[in-house]
């Protein structure tokens, strides 16, 4: 068997820049991308409309991706998976799928302060009026309840990338 992929995820709160910074990786680092919202988008148009909702498409695309991705990193390229790693169990699903097929893996924690979070979810809404319904200050503290920062003690090799407010 030939190299295999790098597996790359993202820590951080909504609002945090995974998206952004996914893209540029993706481009910069010539990896596969797989972005979350844009598979939601297409698959499960107008059924989503809260987290409830979310939670639940969430984990059955995980379900279809695991082996797909685990294809990809086979084959020898490298994946960024524009998801979110926020917590230890969703971290653990991300070194399984890395771990299954022996491929390295590096998580990419943007640590970023809720006010910063919030200013951007707050552009955001202005520059994709579509995401307004849910790009708000409650559906943040909603989401953000939930956040684990990662921990030595899980096993992921993290990488760092602080931001300022």
């Amino acid at each position: 068997m030939g190299n295999l992929g790098t597996l790359h995820f993202l820590i951080g709160k909504m609002g945090a820049g995974k998206t952004t910074y996914s893209t540029t990786f993706a481009s910069e680092s010539n990896v596969v991308l797989i972005s979350e919202d844009e598979w939601l988008t297409k698959l499960y148009p107008d059924e989503i409309n809260d987290f409830d909702d979310f939670v639940v498409r969430h984990h059955k695309l995980l379900d279809v991706l695991a082996p797909h991705v685990q294809q990809i990193l086979k084959a020898g390229s490298s994946v960024v998976l524009d998801f979110p790693a926020n917590t230890i169990d969703s971290r653990k699903w991300y070194l399984d799928v890395a771990n299954a097929v022996n491929a390295p893996h590096r998580a990419i924690y943007l640590k970023v302060s809720n006010e910063k979070c919030l200013e951007q979810i707050s552009k955001r809404r202005i520059e994709q009026p579509e995401r307004a319904k849910y790009d708000t200050p409650e559906m943040f503290e909603t989401v953000n309840q939930y956040f684990e920062e990662p921990l030595d003690s899980e096993g992921v090799n993290i990488h760092v990338v602080t931001q300022s407010a």
